[in-house]
């Protein structure tokens, strides 16, 4: 199969599809691999380093589209990029079509065969692509988040675990998943005072069991959400539906009740946001 890699144009974007040791791995097997030229570079790979491994070099996306049966991107095609598909064409990549109709459309009426990573499913019903990258997502939301509370930010200028003698701050987590569970990882480790809201009490034994104590777990209601929004410092919203838009969870009239400097991180937005 002949396999494209474009560079990833949306902005701010610096991943590339393939790292050079994928692209060997497909060579090895067969394939003929298309590099655009500097695609690798936001992400430190050189064009050496694929051709060093059996790639092939082409100038432009134009090109690379061309050349190719199978496109490999990281991020969504952007409305030029879909101008380039073909019926000829297999496009693999994360998707988040639920919140984007102009992307589906763009899809549809170009006629290629167009794979989400993030509804690729196992044999246990998993999503074995889109968890590293909720993984990433959790853990990486606190990071943020603490930066944002920084005051210089026009955060609260609070600690996440406090110190001695001053409480520490008070972190909501909605969706004990893969993302929230990452993000509580982090908060419970940097002492914060942690409370995950999830509507499967199944979900919330868990949480519970894995983290002996050390975070409290909440039946997610509408009423009980709305309470712990008004109270909390930090906000992680870390909902998914397969496939579907994220469900609109907290509310513009329950976002005036939050305290000012509050921080809110929607992990779901790739899905619309919760």
């Amino acid at each position: 199969m002949r396999i494209g890699v474009p560079t990833e144009i949306k902005k701010q974007e610096s991943r590339v599809g393939l790292t050079p040791e994928s692209v060997g791995e497909l060579a090895r097997a067969g394939h003929e691999v298309a590099i655009q030229d500097g695609a690798g570079l936001g992400s430190g790979f050189s064009n050496e380093d694929y051709t060093a491994v059996g790639a092939r070099i082409l100038p432009d996306a134009d090109a690379v589209f061309k050349d190719s049966e199978l496109i490999v991107k990281v991020k969504e095609p952007q409305p030029e990029e879909t101008a380039r598909l073909t019926p000829d064409h297999t496009l693999f990549t994360y998707l988040h079509l639920a919140p984007d109709p102009v992307q589906a459309a763009g899809l549809m009426k170009s006629g290629c065969l167009a794979i989400a990573y993030e509804t690729v499913t196992d044999a246990q019903g998993g999503l074995p692509l889109l968890r590293p990258m909720s993984q990433v997502a959790g853990r990486m939301s606190m990071q943020v988040a603490a930066w944002a509370l920084m005051r210089t930010k026009r955060g609260r200028g609070i600690l996440l675990g406090g110190v001695p003698g001053v409480m520490p701050s008070k972190v909501v987590i909605i969706g004990g998943g893969v993302s929230g569970t990452h993000a509580a990882e982090i908060a419970v480790g940097m002492r914060a005072d942690v409370t995950v809201f999830d509507r499967n009490n199944n979900r919330l034994a868990e949480l519970d069991e894995q983290f002996r104590g050390s975070l409290k777990t909440m039946y997610s209601t509408a009423h009980s959400l709305a309470e712990a929004i008004k109270d909390a410092d930090l906000v992680i919203g870390a909902v998914l539906i397969p496939g579907a838009a994220a469900p609109k969870l907290v509310t513009k009239a329950q976002l005036k009740t939050m305290k000012p400097g509050a921080v809110l991180v929607d992990i779901a937005i790739d899905q619309g946001g919760c």
